[in-house]
């Protein structure tokens, strides 16, 4: 598994500690420092299934300060991913990608149903 976070960040730091209580083995990797590139994220959205929006942290202060709520709609999926590219601080953390599934946030259900298999 990998495990993408900012450590500051206190939900990264919930999920980090669920995972090594639960003893699962996983490489973590700073968000901030080594931040997806492009190819990952358009590797890991297209997996996911998920709705582009969703990888961005909107409650982060990079994200609000460039106005991005605003200007998101009007933006292509690949602008959006390049963006996302950008700036490890406008991703939604903690990410944990498995071999099956890329999960967003911290939700206890979702980290047992997949960390623990």
């Amino acid at each position: 598994m990998l495990f993408l976070c900012y450590p500051k960040c206190s939900t990264c730091m919930k999920a980090k500690k669920w995972l090594d209580d639960h003893n699962c083995v996983y490489e973590q990797r700073d968000i901030k420092t080594e931040r997806p590139t492009y190819e990952e994220l358009k590797d890991w959205y297209k997996k996911s299934g998920l709705d582009i929006k969703r990888f961005f942290n909107t409650s982060g202060l990079l994200y609000k300060s460039m106005g991005l709520k605003d200007k998101l709609s009007s933006m292509s999926e690949e602008d959006k991913l390049k963006l996302l590219a950008t700036d490890g601080m406008l991703v939604k953390r903690p990410i944990l990608i498995t071999d099956k599934e890329i999960i967003l946030g911290f939700r206890e259900a979702e980290y047992e149903k997949t960390a623990l298999q």
